[in-house]
């Protein structure tokens, strides 16, 4: 005679075995792709028609998507990123020679400095509403945290040396004066958008306090959206913390937040 035992617990393993498949298949693995009608809209917004359609395609792809997608590293769009930081750099420092003749190289790189800053660039990047073209996996399209605006500024620079292969310079720098110089308004002297630690060291040597000193207290993410906390002292006192999503970024808001507690900025107001 053969026995047989009953698992009562087997209808639930398959329950959850079905959830764990489920979020494997349907959300680790999955991914959102814009249609071709997308990236059509895309190049009417931003005034460019693509003759390669597929260097669009590919700099909109974050390599989360070709994570999950199964594709190669090297299909992600930080290889275009990496070129168009270089044309950006390229084409906002000759407009900036030929709109200021005047001005030195420092204050030059000051507002160069500005123009290309994330924070600007993921301004540039909301008004043509590039985050819904993006190609994103599953976990990242739900994620929806303070790391995507991150992913669209670098996805806007990934663009720019994807213009610049199907275009040429020209081509570049037409979507650049759109969409980044002439979009940024009237451009202001250098002072106008000050540098805190320089403020902050002039102040402390002043009062014969030495230089700043500022320590990195500690880095959270992923490389993609990693977010920097540093802190600054005067001779072992603490005078600030500040956050970013580079060191030099966290460490201006550390400059600022301890010129603000010195009151430095009340007795001489800067507009930003």
């Amino acid at each position: 005679m053969r026995y047989t035992i009953k698992d009562e617990s087997s209808g639930d393993r398959s329950f959850f075995s079905f959830v764990l498949y489920f979020l494997k298949n349907r959300i680790l693995y999955s991914f959102r792709r814009p249609s071709g009608g997308k990236l059509l809209q895309l190049q009417e917004k931003i005034g460019y028609r693509f003759k390669k359609v597929g260097l669009l395609g590919t700099a909109l792809k974050h390599r989360s998507y070709t994570h999950a997608s199964g594709e190669k590293a090297t299909e992600s769009n930080e290889r275009l990123e990496f070129l168009g930081d270089a044309v950006l750099g390229l084409v906002v420092g000759e407009y900036l020679y030929q709109k200021f003749p005047h001005q030195r190289e420092g204050e030059l790189s000051q507002l160069k400095s500005h123009l290309v800053s994330k924070a600007v660039l993921s301004e540039r990047a909301d008004e043509i509403g590039l985050d819904g073209y993006l190609f994103l996996s599953g976990p990242e399209v739900l994620s929806n945290n303070e790391g995507r605006a991150s992913i669209i500024t670098d996805a806007f620079e990934a663009l720019i040396g994807a213009i610049y292969l199907d275009g040429g310079l020209d081509a570049a720098s037409r979507f650049l004066r759109r969409h980044l110089l002439h979009a940024s308004g009237r451009l202001t002297p250098p002072k106008k958008h000050p540098n805190f630690k320089s403020i902050l060291l002039e102040y402390s040597q002043a009062k014969g306090k030495g230089s700043p000193h500022y320590v990195l207290k500690s880095q959270e993410g992923p490389d993609h959206q990693k977010l920097f906390t540093v802190e600054v002292f005067v001779q072992e006192q603490s005078l600030g913390k500040g956050k970013g999503r580079s060191k030099k970024e966290a460490e201006q808001a550390a400059a600022k937040e301890a010129l603000e507690r010195l009151e430095i900025l009340e007795k001489n107001p800067i507009k930003t």
